[in-house]
């Protein structure tokens, strides 16, 4: 398994060694799987792109973006209610990107803060700014916004955070405002907020909108000389602004992608059927796999991941750090990888020699 940015792409440019790295898998019939903290786009226009660029066959089989895994809450599951029909605001990306890729999975009622702002200017006093970058891309609302008749007013039942957000200061300020709201109708103060009676002081116990991260990387690498903010920065700065107006409440959300272990359970359920595709068999007739070699270029997000990762088939995990990401050669990463190779062509070879294959 291998990462994108920092491993195979460095912003949008391939690293040396990676289209001859897959390559060598590929024709090897070797089964792997792409998966990255980055998204934006719908599975099938990134892995077009990708090919493309690395010069070799993927498919949607074998990848895997950071919100994936959203796809799963649109039937539900469990521990959720289906969400395909409730309204859901979608954050993040260029334009609506994020919105289309959303719907593409399945949910039907899909609202952006650009929404939110062209109906109502008011909410952000400074979207003079921004106005003709939201024009290009907004909808009407579903529904109005109507305080005095709140049961016929905009209700949001769920929060994701697809991609990274441009607008930091629009999208905080329209989740936080659903985050302290009255059953998620927006424009409204939920009267349970800090009752000290009530768990949390009150906050977030009023049926409030759940809350999806799909990234928490901190830093990322792009064709900047040094690493950038990412998701995982949004994150931090929407907790803060939390803990401020709450008083150092709990923030309840819930965050997939690297290293969190959903995030890789999902991964290794889609190497199992991306395998068996090869194979030429069902899941249910191959063995589980023996072992996983994981090749990452960011020790708090890749490596930490995969070491800390129990597989649930008894799978090992490999840690493989490279070097051409967020790792700077020489510094002690703050999670200790098996082995630190230059590139991803390394890293697949010393993979294969661990194996028994001769390269």
């Amino acid at each position: 398994m291998s990462f994108i940015d920092g491993v195979l792409l460095r912003s949008s440019s391939p690293l040396p060694g990676a289209s001859e790295a897959l390559n060598l898998l590929h024709s090897n019939n070797i089964p792997f799987i792409l998966l990255t903290n980055g998204g934006g786009k719908h599975e099938s226009a990134r892995v077009a792109e990708l090919s493309k660029k690395l010069n070799v066959p993927l498919t949607e089989e074998n990848f895997v973006q950071s919100h994936t895994p959203f796809r799963q809450l649109v039937e539900g599951s469990e521990d959720a209610e289906p969400l395909k029909d409730k309204t859901i605001l979608v954050t993040g990306g260029d334009g609506d990107a994020c919105r289309k890729v959303a719907e593409q999975y399945g949910f039907s009622k899909v609202v952006t803060p650009g929404d939110i702002l062209m109906a109502y200017p008011t909410i952000w006093p400074f979207n003079q700014i921004f106005s003709d970058y939201y024009h290009k891309a907004t909808r009407p609302l579903p529904l109005p916004v109507d305080l005095k008749n709140p049961s016929q007013s905009l209700k949001f039942d769920a929060i994701m955070i697809f991609n990274d957000p441009r607008d930091w200061a629009l999208d905080t300020q329209v989740v936080l405002d659903l985050l302290l709201s009255e059953k998620g109708i927006l424009g409204t103060y939920s009267p349970k907020n800090g009752d000290s009676s009530l768990p949390n002081n009150g906050w977030q116990q009023d049926s409030q909108p759940k809350l999806y991260f799909s990234n928490p990387d901190l830093f990322w690498a792009t064709s900047h000389h040094m690493p950038r903010l990412g998701q995982g920065g949004f994150q931090a700065s929407l907790e803060g602004v939390w803990n401020a107006t709450t008083g150092g409440a709990k923030l309840d959300r819930t965050v997939i992608g690297k290293p969190h272990p959903a995030t890789y359970k999902y991964a290794e359920r889609v190497l199992n059927r991306y395998r068996a595709h090869l194979l030429g068999a069902s899941t249910k007739k191959i063995p589980h796999l023996k072992r996983v070699f994981m090749v990452g270029d960011n020790p708090e997000s890749d490596i930490r991941g995969a070491n800390e990762f129990e597989s649930a088939h008894g799978a090992e995990w490999t840690s493989v750090l490279v070097e051409t990401g967020v790792y700077r050669s020489g510094t002690v990463p703050a999670y200790k990888p098996k082995v630190v190779v230059h590139d991803v062509l390394g890293a697949v070879k010393w993979a294969l020699e661990k194996e028994g294959w001769v390269v």
